[in-house]
């Protein structure tokens, strides 16, 4: 079937099989690794992307269901100069990533959720990255860098 969805502010048409799921669909067709596979099961939350600026687990969602729809992938978080979004920053200033596989869907997963909940507290992070999993950080400086994307950009810094 034919699709057409715009990636990182980028349309493109591709035919893809019908099974043919979004996480390998960026992947595979659009060449933007940086969307992990790390379950296939909706578990981990290493293949989040936002479609239309909601959160989604890629993995299960097929291209088809993507197309007319904008996504937005870790590639397409920082500036078209190479500055990092806030979120990025955080995530770096806070050492919030330890071995790095599941930073791209955390912070996909925090810029939605922080689009919905500006001023969070603590357990509302915690609560509201609980579909990402890290097997490697405990999530205390993920928590934070979250925190810290969520205060004023001269807090960030």
């Amino acid at each position: 079937m034919q699709v057409t969805v715009t990636v990182n502010g980028v349309p493109e048409t591709h035919d893809v099989e019908t099974r043919t799921l979004l996480v390998q669909y960026l992947r595979e067709v659009r060449g933007l690794t940086g969307t992990n596979i790390g379950c296939d099961t909706t578990s981990c939350g290493a293949c989040t992307v936002l479609m239309d600026g909601e959160s989604v687990k890629s993995c299960t969602v097929l291209a088809a269901q993507a197309d007319a729809h904008e996504i937005i992938t870790i590639e397409g978080m920082a500036a078209a100069d190479g500055t990092m979004h806030p979120i990025q920053q955080a995530f770096q200033e806070h050492h919030g990533l330890q071995c790095g596989y599941c930073t791209p869907g955390m912070v996909m997963a925090a810029a939605s959720f922080l689009q919905e909940h500006p001023q969070p507290s603590e357990a509302e992070v915690r609560e509201g990255l609980e579909g990402n999993l890290c097997r490697c950080t405990g999530y205390h400086n993920i928590v934070q860098a979250v925190l810290a994307a969520a205060s004023p950009p001269e807090a960030v810094r």
